[in-house]
């Protein structure tokens, strides 16, 4: 199965190991070209008070380049992690590549399960996303 990982830059490192994991489950797997460049949250951080007007349009193309792999992908697997205060963090970003598996009809696979306090839960859960509870080995 072609899978598509989704989540915060703040789990760069995290994304990676996953795609190893993946692959040695059997599946494909793609990360955003920030992961395989390793430009975690640090790095865009220092980009977007440096060069703004370039951030964006940079950020832009990054997106549009991640929505095609979700696009071409059979699955999507979102990495939501704790991230600061938040629990099982799901950001703009990636409620947004989740949006875009629903319509194409994806697969959605959450690793842990969607915060409560999100302010997507019930677009979330509209979605009806497989929640592994951390076990990739659930992925089917």
């Amino acid at each position: 199965m072609k899978i598509t990982i989704c989540g915060s830059t703040k789990f760069v490192k995290e994304m990676m190991e996953c795609k190893e994991k993946l692959e040695c489950l059997g599946h494909e797997a793609v990360v955003p070209l920030s992961a395989e460049m390793n430009q975690d949250k640090e790095y865009w951080n220092n980009f977007k008070k440096n060069d703004f007007e370039k951030f964006l349009n940079v950020k832009r193309e990054r997106m549009i380049g991640h929505f095609d792999e979700v696009k071409s992908s059979d699955a999507i697997l979102v990495l939501n992690y704790d991230k600061e205060d938040k629990k099982n963090y799901i950001g703009g970003n990636t409620f947004l590549e989740m949006a875009i598996a629903l319509e194409h009809r994806k697969k959605i696979f959450l690793l842990n399960p969607a915060s409560k306090d999100s302010p997507y839960i019930e677009e979330i859960e509209s979605m009806h996303p497989i929640v592994l509870n951390g076990d990739l080995n659930k992925i089917s």
